[in-house]
């Protein structure tokens, strides 16, 4: 990860906003809705890469006892202007933290920005190890196929990424030490999963088509944009879908 190129990236992108256009806030409901399903009253929740803190304040307006951790200091004084105990910390490195410790672990951001294997699974591995016996965790992916389709040939990247042996024969995305996001596929997540014998419940696509398709979504009536998210709440889980939109939301159990 280059920590000063991200740091750089978010001291200038406003999170909260994202979240609050139609497409981002498709993402943050069906994430919300299948975080409500794992939750019990007085749940202590870990919410690593925190961000601006908008899943820590929703969760802590239900009543958990939220800790967030976040690298961007930038972001921990929103997250703490917030009401929320927040630690500055890099996802990869939660030594301050015991074991353990929390019922719910929310991994929604580190992911996006860890570039090397081993980095994504220590970040998985910290996850793991803070998070009770029988607790669950919450890991959101950027995926492979999406970048491939909106920057490759929409944006008309792909031949020059292609040359440059930024894409290889098979469309996957080659990480640079450089980059900002890591892009992966399913059997990507599968391998991190199966390194800590992490048990998977379930895994689900949050956005479903919204970011292909913002100016479509954009347009939709109040009423129509109702139903799209009823529409994409009912399909989120299918498995011909998982990897065709932005976001994938893996959901796990810490097991023995």
């Amino acid at each position: 990860m280059n920590e000063n190129n991200l740091i750089n990236y978010y001291n200038k992108f406003n999170e909260d906003k994202r979240l609050k256009t139609r497409h981002g806030y498709l993402e943050f409901y069906i994430t919300m809705t299948y975080i409500k399903k794992f939750l019990n009253a007085g749940d202590k929740i870990c919410d690593i890469g925190a961000g601006s803190g908008v899943y820590s304040k929703e969760l802590s307006d239900l009543g958990h006892e939220v800790t967030a951790v976040e690298l961007i200091k930038h972001n921990v004084r929103k997250i703490e202007e917030k009401g929320i105990k927040t630690i500055h910390a890099n996802a990869t490195n939660l030594n301050m933290l015991d074991d353990n410790t929390f019922d719910v672990t929310l991994l929604l951001g580190p992911m996006y920005h860890l570039i090397k294997n081993e980095e994504l699974i220590s970040a998985l591995r910290e996850a793991k190890r803070i998070t009770k016996e029988n607790g669950i965790i919450f890991v959101a992916y950027c995926m492979n196929d999406f970048a491939i389709i909106n920057h490759g040939f929409k944006e008309h990247a792909i031949i020059e990424s292609i040359k440059n042996g930024l894409v290889d024969e098979n469309y996957n995305i080659t990480p640079r030490e450089t980059d900002l996001y890591r892009f992966v596929r399913l059997e990507d997540i599968n391998e991190f999963n199966n390194s800590l014998k992490l048990e998977r419940i379930k895994i689900i696509n949050p956005d479903g088509i919204a970011n292909h398709l913002r100016d479509m979504v954009n347009s939709l009536s109040d009423e129509e944009y109702t139903e799209f998210i009823k529409y994409n709440l009912s399909i989120c889980e299918r498995p011909e879908l998982l990897g065709s939109g932005y976001h994938t939301l893996d959901i796990l159990k810490k097991v023995s």
